[in-house]
């Protein structure tokens, strides 16, 4: 898209998530969508802070060489029970775990999103928190819903915008950061570069329209 400057500017996510794609969609904005090369692996010396912090600027500074004119997006999400950071499960039994873990208790989403302009540095840092608490889960429901395949690329083994809302008791925080991209800042990020958005950010969060939103 060009900017209010002139200069036209290209916008890349560095996800593979449709989920992601999806809440960046509502923009109403052209954008490319690459896989980052990068991977994350948790570390038992990190701060989930530090985690999904470095996990989100490591997928937007894996796409720069490729992408040097463009603005970058990477996001990332982890989850905090207890103390223990969660991502995603690598098979189905971690999954059964994880939710087994989650089950009756209220856990906290972390998510970053880094925001590069290579040509207006520097690089910029949002984090939402959101508290979720899921209804205690009978060991047959949990087999049911993995059975599914919908927790397996999610961060804590489940889905709000999918099945998976109806194992949630309550929700405090931005749903759209824990679905997995939060837009107030990137609208923040664009309009600084003087890029004009189609939407309404504010009336979005009002009307809440995103799959399953009104449900929270």
């Amino acid at each position: 898209m060009t900017s209010d400057s002139g200069r036209t500017r290209a916008i890349v996510l560095a996800s593979t998530s449709p989920r992601r794609k999806e809440i960046l969609t509502l923009l109403g904005l052209p954008f490319q969508t690459v896989s980052p090369r990068f991977e994350e692996i948790l570390s038992a010396h990190r701060s989930i802070m530090e985690e999904v912090t470095a996990f989100a600027e490591g997928k937007a500074r894996s796409v720069l060489d490729e992408f040097p004119e463009s603005i970058l997006i990477g996001s990332d999400t982890l989850i905090d029970c207890e103390g223990k950071k969660i991502g995603k499960p690598r098979d189905t039994e971690e999954a059964k775990q994880i939710l087994q873990l989650l089950s009756g208790r209220t856990h906290r989403i972390w998510t970053a999103v880094c925001l590069i302009d290579p040509l207006q540095p520097p690089a910029q840092m949002a984090v939402e928190t959101i508290d979720v608490t899921l209804k205690p889960m009978k060991t047959a429901e949990i087999e049911a819903y993995v059975a599914t395949g919908e927790p397996l690329d999610k961060a804590g083994a489940y889905s709000l915008q999918g099945e998976g809302r109806r194992f949630i008791e309550r929700l405090e925080g931005d749903y759209l950061a824990a679905v997995g991209l939060p837009l107030r800042p990137i609208v923040s990020f664009l309009q600084s570069r003087r890029i004009a958005v189609p939407l309404d950010p504010e009336r979005l969060y009002r009307e809440k329209t995103f799959m399953n939103w009104k449900t929270f």
